[in-house]
């Protein structure tokens, strides 16, 4: 406020009155600017004080924007971090082979596609295919020549029996049917035994019940045969081109084939940490794509070596994933207990504030004072974080609002 210029104005005007009159206008003038003034600074609103270096005050308004907490012992579960991936699960992943050569002719299934077991992949043209189903008629119709000749074998016992019985025939005669007789039941065996052994191979080969059962039935060869998934699944990888000749050859997959219903947890762990992983232990994992959701397992494995360049080894546990939120190659991070529950004094996470490696908390030190503390953090857990230096239960802290409180501590 401009309080000189006006008095000396004023005084200027009253030395035209007098001395002892402008003396008093002077004077009353003061009186009222600073009476002004005074009600000018009651009607801003009252800021934190810092009764300390190390202390804020809050007035009856701010206090009302605060929550205190008290400090509680909460029961804590030491914990390793470790950074890994998510993989398929290798025990329900499996590679599609052909077990004869030929060119593809049709892709039916392609990447990402979810089969069932029995459903067809791909189409090969072969020759290989074409002997086991001629084989398989050829014994078919073995084995119906073999069944009439046991009908008729059986009839002719029957009849020299009869005749023999009835002093009608000779007793050799009926010993020769009846020899006749098992000669064709041995044969029919052969003939049974030879026709199961060309449907195996045919099975083998990739045809499933109903097309081997229709090829004994029809006599149809067929020269194209579809490959089918062995498992249900997603298809993960296809290594095969229309028109692409391939081998019955172990080291050429086809298809690769995997059960994403569960997945594995790869953790790599640091080698200081090793000595406290066990089988069993429980296992906490999240994944940037589902960052709302948190996966929990236990670990089925510890690696039996470590990464040379990285001095870590893998742990990995397996964790059903119904609603295929997991996918191979996401990055996830891992938080493994491998210590038993303690109680701690802890604080809600709000309540702490960070500052790279510090970290502070408002200790309630009066009804509207608060200290500032430095505190050491240990393990967060269900909204909680383990304070393992600077608090003690029963003490209060300032949950909501402790960032106001560090604004207002830093003016």
């Amino acid at each position: 406020m401009r309080a000189a210029p006006a008095i000396g104005a004023i005084a200027h005007f009253g030395s035209r009155l007098g001395p002892r009159l402008a003396s008093r206008l002077a004077s009353l003038l003061g009186l009222l600017l600073g009476a002004l003034l005074a009600a000018l600074l009651a009607a801003r609103p009252a800021a934190a004080e810092r009764s300390n270096e190390d202390s804020v005050r809050v007035t009856a308004e701010q206090m009302r924007q605060l929550t205190i907490t008290e400090v509680e012992l909460h029961a804590f579960r030491a914990e390793t971090a470790a950074v890994g991936q998510i993989a398929f699960n290798e025990d329900a992943t499996t590679d599609v082979l052909t077990a004869f050569s030929g060119r593809v002719i049709r892709l039916i299934a392609g990447i990402g596609q979810r089969v069932t077991r029995g459903a067809p992949l791909l189409e090969i043209d072969s020759p290989e295919v074409v002997q086991p189903q001629s084989d398989l008629i050829a014994a078919v119709a073995a084995m119906n020549k073999a069944r009439s000749q046991l009908n008729l074998a059986q009839i002719a016992e029957t009849r020299d029996r009869s005749l023999y019985e009835g002093k009608a025939g000779a007793l050799k005669e009926w010993q020769q049917s009846h020899a006749q007789l098992v000669a064709a039941q041995n044969d029919l065996w052969a003939a049974e035994t030879a026709v199961a052994a060309a449907r195996d191979r045919l099975r083998i080969l990739g045809l499933s019940e109903a097309e081997v059962s229709a090829l004994q039935e029809r006599g149809e060869v067929r020269r194209a045969i579809a490959i089918p998934s062995p498992i249900d699944g997603v298809v993960i990888a296809r290594k095969v081109r229309p028109g692409q000749y391939v081998r019955s050859d172990p080291g050429e997959a086809l298809y690769s084939v995997a059960d994403v219903s569960t997945m594995w947890l790869k953790a790599f762990v640091p080698e200081t940490e090793i000595p406290n992983i066990r089988i069993g232990q429980e296992l906490e994992v999240k994944v940037a794509a589902v960052p709302d959701h948190l996966f929990k397992a236990h670990i089925t494995y510890v690696g039996a070596t470590f990464e040379t360049s990285t001095r870590r080894m893998m742990v990995r546990s397996e964790v059903a994933n119904a609603g295929g939120a997991l996918k191979a190659e996401m990055f996830a991070s891992f938080r493994i207990a491998v210590g038993e529950r303690a109680p701690a004094p802890a604080v809600p996470i709000e309540a702490v504030i960070r500052e790279g490696n510090l970290a502070v908390v408002f200790v309630q030190a009066a009804p509207m004072e608060f200290q500032r503390r430095k505190v050491r953090l240990g393990v967060e857990r269900d909204g909680r974080v383990e304070i393992r230096e600077g608090l003690k239960p029963g003490e209060h802290v300032v949950a909501r609002g402790a960032i106001f409180l560090d604004n207002q501590w830093r003016q």
